[in-house]
This record gives C-alpha cells, structure tokens and sequence, in this order.
C-alpha cells in the first residue's frame, strides 16, 4: 500500500479530538457530492431540451428557405428542386407557398401563418405525426387544410368545419382592399409545442399559390439538412449562387433564440454550479488547517523517524482527495441514477401535486426531458478532482513545513 495513502487513511478515520473537523470533513464532502450531482442534473436537462428542439421544432421548421423577390415565384422550381437535391449536405428539398392572414369562424379571427406543400412530402419524422386517416383526409380535398392545435382550440374548431381564410389583397398603389377569402375545410390538426401551435397551419401548394397568385407554381423551396446546425453558412451559399434574385433565411433567424437560449443556460449553469464546488473546497482547505494544527506532534515524529517533506506534503493532499472524492463519488452515482429517470421522477411529483413544471401553451413542450452524455459527467469529475487538488496545496505546504523540535517542544 502506498505510505502517503496509508497514513492519509490512518489520519483521516482517527478519532478526532475536535468534533468541529469531523463536522467540516463531512460538510465538505457533502457540499462537493451536491454540486456534480446538482450539475450533472442540469448539464443533462440542457441535453434533452436541445434533442427536443432538433427532434421536435426543426422537424417541421424548414432548416432553410429560398423565396422569390417578385411576387411571380421561383421560376422553373422543378429544375432547380432536382439540382439542389444532388448537393450530399441537403436531406430534402421540397417546394412552398405561405401564406400569412386571419382564419375566421363564426365570427372568431385568429392570424395564422398558412404553408401550402406538395400532397406527396408527407413529413414522416414528426415526433408528434399527423395520422394517416387524418393525411388520407387532407390529400383527398384540394381545398383541405391542417391548422395547429392552438388554432383550433382558440376558435372551438373541429375536423370538418368549414373556415374563411382572410388574405390581404395587395395593390399597386398600396390603397386599402378588402381581403380575398379563401373557404376552407378542416381536415385536422397537428401538434408542434409552444407558440407554433398558435400560429401554422398546412394546405395544398396549388391551391395556396394560385389564390395568392404565384404564377410559377411555387413561392420558393424548403431545406432539410443533414446538419441543422450549418443552416446559415449553406443557405448563404446556395443562395448567392441562386439563378433568380431570392430572399434567404434559416432557423436561427426565426427559432434561433430557443437555441441561444438553451447554450447560455447550460454556461450559466456550469459557471454557478462550478463555483458552488469551489466554495465547497474551501471546507477542504478550513478542514485540512485544522488537522495539521491538531496532528503537529504526528508529523513531527514522522519527520523525526525520516519521512521527507514531499511525503508529509502526499499525505494531505491524498486526504484532501479522500474527502473530495467520497463526494465526488456520491453525487456522480446519484446523478447517474436520476438523470436518465428525470422525466419519470418529475413527471410522477406533478401528477402528486397536481402541478405542470412546463406548460405546452408557452414552452414547445410540456414535460421536462433529460439526456445524460458521458463527456459532461467526465468533465464535471475532472473539474471537481481539480478543484479538490488545488484546495490542499496550501494546508500540505503548511504540514511540509512543521519544525520537529517546535512541535515537540509545543
């Protein structure tokens, strides 16, 4: 067995004369066990609501969009469609129409954001899908459409109704017109999470661009990439390379913000909850001072009998560590345990006491979702191992430094 280990053991299981570093010992260790399992916790929480965001919203969000400048559409998208299609970073390339206006009934208005598509780019990643009876309904009636369940809500919708949808009328002298109605029949509703449901709603393309009068066909073309995440440098490279004079967007213009959001959490998170460890290691420090004030005759017949200054210095840095570790251990093994069964757990306190954590009107989901990754509970042990080190350097120097006939003296 390793001498410094040995003795560090030895010191730190002796009965202590002084109830308060036992006390400390323990308040340290606890403190440090809380901080990795309370940031393990939170660093995985940030996981599952970035998979959610990936899964969920950018399912059904285009990663990217190219729409015509003039009010004629993207010429000749079908050649385009198929040329774009060949590039290895996009997934799909699928034309669109959207139009914004109001959805009435019975007298109700609510605005909606109205996207028509091709009846054959059936999305089949939906997290949440759209029924096939449901598809098999929209496809059959050209003049069909699928409103987001907020939509519907709002206005006490239901499959079958019959709505007027409102779309401005534009002029060239920019003199006010009345809207041009569109007679719609529900054929259902789909189900994104948060504002989105508030707000989108599904048609057929023909339909959609020639009531808003897209001469083309088309009003430009949605982007699925392989990597969501490169939306912006791709559609800035497709976009200036682009025949026709086009707008570009991307994701990260119009959902970016959940995204920014979620990144400066989980560095708030990481920088608070490392400084909670840190102030947990100076339980270390206070602990160690005191067991070299108290164990100044042991080191000093262990000098005496020939141990050297590094080994005096070992022994307190191994029991420093054996504090920190016992913690790091812990709160490590609990979060492990719970992260993966967060949903579960939260899940199971809400149905208790009749409490929602995240509410699906506001939030784009409704429950709490958890992912755990092995390289945030890896760096979260090596920081707090660290930050253990660091926190008994300075007591071990101070032990190292014991003069045998001061001591024994004393």
């Amino acid at each position: 067995m390793n001498l410094a280990f040995y003795f560090a053991a030895r010191f730190r299981n002796a009965k202590q004369a002084n109830k308060y570093i036992s006390f400390i010992s323990l308040s340290s260790s606890v403190g440090v066990g809380l901080g990795c399992f309370v940031l393990i916790v939170l660093l995985s929480i940030m996981n599952g609501f970035e998979r959610e965001l990936t899964h969920r919203i950018l399912s059904f969000i285009p990663h990217g969009e190219l729409f015509a400048f003039d009010g004629k559409g993207i010429e000749n998208w079908q050649a385009q469609q198929q040329r774009l299609a060949k590039d290895p970073r996009i997934k799909k390339v699928t034309p669109y129409t959207k139009i914004t206006g109001m959805v009435q009934f019975k007298g109700k208005l609510k605005a909606a954001e109205i996207t028509g598509i091709e009846i054959s780019d059936q999305p089949q990643n939906w997290l949440t899908r759209v029924s096939d009876q449901t598809w098999q309904r929209f496809q059959q009636n050209p003049y069909g459409v699928l409103l987001g369940k907020g939509i519907m809500d709002k206005l006490n919708i239901t499959v079958g109704d019959r709505i007027q949808f409102l779309v401005p009328t534009k002029t060239a002298d920019l003199s006010f017109k009345a809207p041009q109605t569109v007679s719609l029949e529900v054929a259902g509703s789909i189900t994104i999470g948060g504002e989105l449901d508030n707000l989108v709603g599904l048609m057929h393309l023909h339909t959609a661009s020639a009531e808003s009068g897209i001469e083309s066909g088309a009003q430009g073309l949605r982007f699925m990439l392989y990597d969501p995440f490169s939306a912006n440098a791709v559609m800035r490279e497709i976009g200036y390379s682009f025949p026709q004079a086009i707008y570009m967007s991307d994701w990260t213009r119009t959902q970016g913000h959940l995204y920014d959001d979620i990144q400066l959490v989980r560095v708030v998170v990481y920088i608070a909850l490392t400084l909670v460890i840190a102030v947990a290691c100076f339980n270390i420090v206070s602990t160690l001072v005191m067991a070299v004030r108290e164990k100044r005759s042991a080191i000093a017949i262990l000098k005496t009998m020939g141990a050297s200054d590094s080994l005096i210095r070992n022994i307190f840095i191994t029991q420093g560590l054996l504090n920190g570790m016992a913690g790091i251990f812990l709160g490590t093994t609990a979060a492990l345990l719970v992260a993966p069964n967060l949903s579960v757990i939260v899940s199971f306190i809400e149905n208790f006491l009749g409490v929602s954590v995240l509410s699906g009107d506001v939030y784009f989901i409704n429950f709490l979702p958890s992912e755990l990754h092995t390289k945030d509970v890896l760096l979260t042990v090596v920081v707090a191992t660290a930050l253990c080190i660091i926190a008994t350097l300075y007591p071990a120097n101070k032990a190292a430094k014991v003069a045998p006939a001061a001591a024994l003296n004393g």
